[in-house]
């Protein structure tokens, strides 16, 4: 069950290659939900969400049908609105096409820190605040956006730059979020090399899962529960370790859903989420609602940007009633700090690495004794 390293090895960054020929490497899209692609002749028609539709082609002189915005590929210049988005990039070893971004809190790749401070690539603002004369500098061929209710891209639809959504965000499939890399790599000429990298984490979390599913059955069968449908969780919530996630905010509990991403992993980590049922993929709750979902849970998942070592006197701290969680009082506390992780930086294209960590957590006669946690563990 090798899996990738926390970091991708350090290599030469390369811009994005002209394709052989006018050929489009094909692309599959096995688990991304927010975007599809057909290929003709010599266009390749990528449709976005509901209502994008963009004709990548390798000439000018291509036509196009109506309602498709055509894009010229491969792009060498382009501007990433989230870590998310760089994350594509990062392990695509394209680098060099990314003129802009919108700030580095929380970033710790070296090589684009090295970038922003010789200026080659510049820091644009956030939401909101765009600066459109640093946009402009920047030339890009395209711009990858990431709609939400802030907005803020009315100032950028001016300069006429195509604008490409990135829904990564919006996927509920860890594999799914992932495999926006394909996207990515269809407009830099790297379809070939994203088809590899999303192959490779494919076949880890799928083997991990699947090593977790016959664990639970195997448990289960122990047990006198045997399960009657085919899915290893069904019938046998009771025999799973269950989780909780989160933290008091502002006066609420933004739990994340059923539906979401994460409660995905837990549930591939084999561990019952506590709003395993919900079909949100996030809500606001007050305490009392979540701690009468989650008092009695094994584990609690936080994952914040504390200044400094986070301990449990921090946790009781920042909300008294915290020491009330079972999770709390047996110190099973599952802990991510950004300040000292690149998570939101690399963890999209690693949901095997995160898999891994919660299965250390939850099985670990899963994974290897020496096995060193990327991101989470449990904290001390």
């Amino acid at each position: 069950m090798f899996i990738a390293a926390c970091t991708p090895k350090d290599r030469q960054q390369t811009t994005a290659g002209e394709s052989d020929n006018n050929a489009f490497t094909g692309i599959e899209v096995k688990y991304a939900t927010g975007f599809s692609v057909r290929d003709t002749a010599d266009i390749r028609l990528v449709s976005v969400g509901e209502k994008d539709r963009f004709a990548l082609v390798h000439s000018d002189d291509a036509s196009v049908p109506d309602g498709y915005v055509k894009v010229r590929v491969p792009i060498t210049k382009t501007i990433c609105m989230t870590s998310l988005q760089l994350s594509n990039f990062t392990v695509l070893d394209a680098h060099d096409v990314v003129k802009g971004i919108t700030g580095t809190k929380n970033l710790f790749n070296e090589d684009i820190l090295a970038r922003v401070a010789d200026g080659r690539i510049v820091k644009i603002g956030m939401e909101g605040e765009f600066d459109t004369e640093l946009v402009l500098a920047a030339n890009p061929d395209v711009i990858f956006i990431s709609p939400s209710k802030r907005g803020g891209y009315d100032a950028i639809k001016e300069t006429g730059i195509t604008l490409v959504p990135h829904l990564g965000y919006q996927e509920l499939d860890p594999l799914g979020q992932a495999e926006w890399v394909k996207f990515v790599g269809m407009f830099i000429g790297k379809e070939r090399e994203a088809n590899e990298e999303f192959a490779g984490i494919e076949e880890r979390y799928n083997t991990l899962k699947a090593s977790v599913d016959s664990c639970v059955v195997a448990h289960a069968s122990q047990r006198g529960s045997v399960a009657e449908s085919g899915d290893c969780h069904a019938g046998k919530r009771d025999l799973l370790p269950s989780v909780f996630s989160g933290e008091m905010h502002y006066g609420n509990w933004h739990a994340v859903g059923g539906k979401n991403y994460l409660a995905q992993i837990f549930r591939d980590a084999g561990a019952r989420y506590v709003i395993n049922d919900d079909e949100t993929a996030g809500e606001n709750l007050e305490f009392e609602k979540l701690y009468s979902l989650a008092a009695k849970a094994d584990y609690w998942r936080i994952l914040n940007s504390f200044p400094g070592e986070f301990s449990y006197e921090a946790l009781k701290a920042s909300e008294p009633r915290n020491e009330l969680f079972k999770a709390f009082k047996e110190k099973k506390v599952i802990y991510c700090n950004m300040k000292q992780q690149a998570y939101y930086e690399i963890s999209p294209v690693q949901p095997d690495v995160l898999l891994k960590d919660f299965v250390a957590i939850f099985h670990p006669e899963l994974v290897d004794p020496d096995y060193e946690p990327c991101y989470y563990r449990l904290l001390k």
